[in-house]
């Protein structure tokens, strides 16, 4: 094939996979969900008389669904993307791939095409409804088509750029990481180019703004935007394709003398003293996660200055937006979470690839050790990422855009929710023994919980006034949370304890968003600690206590 044989085998074993129809199912079934939802609230809250009012649903309806989407697909072909290449480097598959009859050409583009195939039929599954959902009219069939076209072109901008960081950087945190900050600052300078030049440059760069014009009558520019995502795939797979060899290759070369280096001056080495727990002193005085990744903590560091200097910025306005602070605070917090799940997860599932995990094992090791050491050794590496959105929240009390009572409410809620996601990856590295399929699982969790409270806030502000009247038609989303959230978390060590918070977690949320958008804070804070807390204790547990199921020291009848 044109892709080479890395493209082929994907497409020969992805119909077999029972996740690949699940997936296209959940995803289809998910946006009926959402009409549904949107439907009920509209019917329940306000009179539809005329077929001027099922327009305006319609309307409002797809500019609902369109950001979901476009965000999903997003994110899906960049982690899907970076993931690919980062298992192959864990499990030492790459260097075969590069000795093999593979040219630079196939293997780049066939990792890129390969992941990019469950993207594809996820966009391909969600036309049929966003095509029931224009029914109700307010859109047209060209409006839905710019709009899957602008979709379609910033998931494989993302994916492309996804996996030339893949390639580049050592680890799957590394990857995942720097693959975060590329496109939330691709965000940010489409926003920042908004405020500056105005909205028509700001159609030209940012996907969001893009997505929004495309679902206008006029269209907007669009060509641009086409024209800048063109340009970014064809750079970065080109730069991927041109360095394949030497990151990897020269990088093996560089590691071979390394170990010889250090074969040889191992006597003359003073002995290093280690920690009381081995796990977590392993964690941070080593290179457990890559030489560079000082690069991270580097970009980790532009992306704050630039979040801080547009919150600088707007409260230095005579009318501050709201929406511009939220643009500059979100993505970088939607970011971190993502990486501290990464780093959590790839801490447990590269060492099962390396083999490494079973030396652990066979040691005089407990288990808490190996779970608090694993834990804070992960915030502790992902220090910047982890503390630099709770420095964020500073910068907005001592800009006036949030009070100080506020404040500190963002500041313990941000605490919670990025503990909350350090705990999470590791209870999915230990309960999935696919490297790709855990790493996977842990960052749709965050990304399911972020974006699904996001839409839960659009679909409340757009159709309703009464948000009591509401909690009727979001019953079957939030059962349906409940039960995805109860399957991913209790794959191999289901107890009850995860089963109530999988129950209560988007219940709880669903007041939270209510509390938020009535203005009462101190709820949103008592919501979020009660249910994310809760949920932290309900994976940490079991994971001590379940440690040897978990990781196969012994069996289940052996407990």
């Amino acid at each position: 094939m044109l892709l080479g044989a890395v493209f082929e085998r994907e497409v020969r074993f992805a119909p077999k996979s029972k996740g690949l129809f699940i997936g296209r199912a959940v995803y289809a079934g998910s946006l009926l969900a959402i009409i549904a939802t949107c439907w009920l609230v509209l019917t329940g809250t306000q009179t539809v008389t005329s077929p001027g009012d099922t327009a305006r649903f319609g309307a409002t309806l797809l500019r609902t669904l369109a950001p979901l989407q476009l965000s999903l697909a997003v994110l899906a072909a960049a982690m899907t993307a970076a993931i690919a290449v980062s298992v192959e480097k864990d499990r030492r598959t790459l260097e075969l791939l590069l000795l093999s009859r593979l040219s630079e050409r196939e293997l780049v583009l066939g990792k890129l095409a390969a992941s990019l195939l469950r993207v594809i039929l996820m966009l391909l599954s969600a036309i049929p409804v966003f095509g029931i959902a224009s029914l109700f009219g307010g859109v047209t069939g060209i409006q839905l088509g710019r709009l899957f076209i602008v979709t379609a072109a910033a998931a494989l901008s993302a994916a492309s750029i996804a996996t030339t960081v893949a390639f580049w950087k050592d680890t799957t945190f590394q990857a995942v990481a720097i693959t975060a900050f590329a496109l939330v600052a691709w965000v940010v300078i489409g926003e920042a180019a908004t405020s500056w030049f105005g909205p028509t440059v700001g159609e030209q760069l940012s996907p969001a703004r893009a997505m929004f014009a495309a679902l206008s009558p006029a269209g907007g520019n669009l060509g641009s935007f086409l024209s800048l995502c063109g340009l970014l795939i064809a750079v970065t797979n080109v730069v991927a394709i041109q360095r394949v060899r030497t990151w990897n290759m020269a990088r093996d070369a560089r590691r071979a003398a390394q170990a010889q280096g250090t074969t040889a001056s191992a006597q003359s080495r003073p002995a290093r003293y280690i920690w009381r727990n081995p796990i977590l002193w392993r964690e941070i005085c080593t290179n457990a996660y890559g030489r560079t990744i000082v690069v991270v903590r580097v970009a980790w560091l532009l992306l704050f200055t630039a979040a801080v200097a547009g919150i600088v910025s707007e409260a230095r306005a005579e009318n501050p937006d709201r929406f511009a602070v939220a643009v500059a605070v979100i993505p970088m917090a939607l970011a971190s979470l993502l990486a501290v799940t990464a780093l959590a997860v790839s801490s447990i599932t590269t060492e099962r690839d390396r083999g490494s995990l079973d030396l652990l094992l066979v040691s005089d090791l407990e288990p808490k050790e190996f779970i608090w050491g694993k834990l804070f050794g992960a915030i502790a590496v992902a220090r910047e990422v982890v503390v630099l959105p709770l420095l964020l929240c500073v910068a907005l009390i001592a800009s006036g855009i949030a009070s100080v009572e506020n404040g500190v409410y963002l500041l313990i809620g941000t605490g919670i929710l990025l503990f909350f996601a350090a705990v999470l990856g590791i209870h999915i590295g230990l309960s999935y023994p696919s490297s790709r399929r855990a790493i996977g699982i842990g960052l749709g969790t965050i990304a399911f919980l972020f974006i699904g409270v996001a839409t839960a806030m659009r679909i409340m502000v757009a159709f309703g006034s009464s948000f009591e009247l509401q909690l009727a038609p979001f019953l079957a989303v939030i059962v349906g949370g409940g039960i995805g959230l109860y399957a991913a978390l209790s794959a191999r060590n289901p107890s009850p304890a995860i089963g109530w918070a999988s129950a209560i977690l988007p219940a709880l949320t669903f007041v939270g968003i209510t509390g938020f958008l009535q203005g009462n804070t101190l709820q949103v804070l008592l919501v979020t600690a009660v249910a994310y807390g809760f949920t932290t204790v309900a994976l940490l547990v079991p994971a001590i206590g379940a440690f040897d199921v978990l990781t196969g020291r012994s069996s289940a009848g052996d407990t």
